[in-house]
């Protein structure tokens, strides 16, 4: 029998980044019966139901019941969750954190000493199972802790283990750069726009556009400059395109939002947590 068909995974918030996750293990091994997740108000849990996935207003009982918790809150209240649940986290469970800017040094002051946490960054195509997450372990996370949690997110995409150093250029790359390119796609159905195509084939067409040049750019293992130069043809209408947007300083632009997404990240890292270690 598979180990993950009888881990118990837990979900403290139940917003999109735990409905992604939890449709992705559910993709693999782990059964509904053993996953169940809480929040505040019965306005996202809905669709947790649908899945065949308990559903409670008690992190406690989360926790309790779990050996996988991922918190998947608001920054600012994580400190409040993990001084909540604090005393009834154990040596047998793993607490992974999705909210952004939250070190794992705060998430191993605010619970109990010798703790396994783990710092996640997933994006939001997790939910289409499309995602990008990176992950940090901490100190007392073993090595098996992380081979774990790889298994469990396999189905959500693209999963890779880092250094914690690199979680924030991760949450400025992808977890933002999601929005990026999606401001990019509606400037490309805009620009069809203008030219006189009806908007929503615009938009269906840009879509797909940026889904199938992803598809390529990762399934080919090319760099995107030797795919970009692909497309180019001498005095065709591409190099004219590219022109434009160098001239309108694209590049650097995206370059820029990266790396100011990414100083945040690391600014919201540096608010001191509250509470004190139990």
């Amino acid at each position: 029998m598979d180990p993950d068909s009888q881990l118990k995974v837990g979900f403290i918030g139940a917003g999109h980044m735990a409905f992604g996750i939890a449709k992705g293990i559910l993709a693999g091994n782990v059964l509904p019966e053993n996953v169940k997740v809480s929040a505040p108000s019965s306005r996202n849990l809905k669709r947790f139901q649908e899945l065949g996935i308990a559903v409670t207003h008690s992190n406690q009982e989360v926790v309790c019941g779990s050996h996988v918790v991922f918190v998947a809150v608001k920054p600012h209240l994580v400190p409040l969750v993990l001084c909540e649940i604090s005393q009834h986290v154990t040596d047998r469970h793993v607490i992974v954190s999705v909210a952004a800017g939250v070190t794992l040094a705060t998430l191993e002051e605010l619970l109990p000493e010798n703790s396994a946490v783990v710092r996640l960054m997933p994006n939001l195509p997790c939910v289409a199972q499309e995602g990008a997450l990176l992950f940090a372990r901490g100190t007392d996370a073993k090595p098996e802790d992380g081979a774990r949690l790889r298994s469990l997110l396999h189905h959500c995409g693209f999963v890779e283990e880092g250094p914690e150093a690199w979680i924030d250029v991760h949450t400025g790359l992808s977890g933002s750069g999601v929005a990026f390119v999606y401001l990019f796609a509606e400037a490309l159905a805009e620009g069809a726009v203008k030219m006189g195509m009806p908007s929503a084939l615009a938009q269906s067409v840009a879509s797909q556009t940026v889904l199938g040049a992803g598809r390529l750019l990762r399934d080919s293992g090319k760099h995107p400059a030797q795919l970009r130069s692909e497309v180019c043809t001498p005095g065709g209408t591409t190099i004219y395109g590219l022109h434009a947007l160098e001239r309108g300083g694209v590049r650097a632009s995206v370059m820029s939002a990266v790396e100011s997404a990414t100083e945040r990240a690391r600014e919201l890292g540096r608010k001191p947590a509250a509470g004190n270690r139990k």
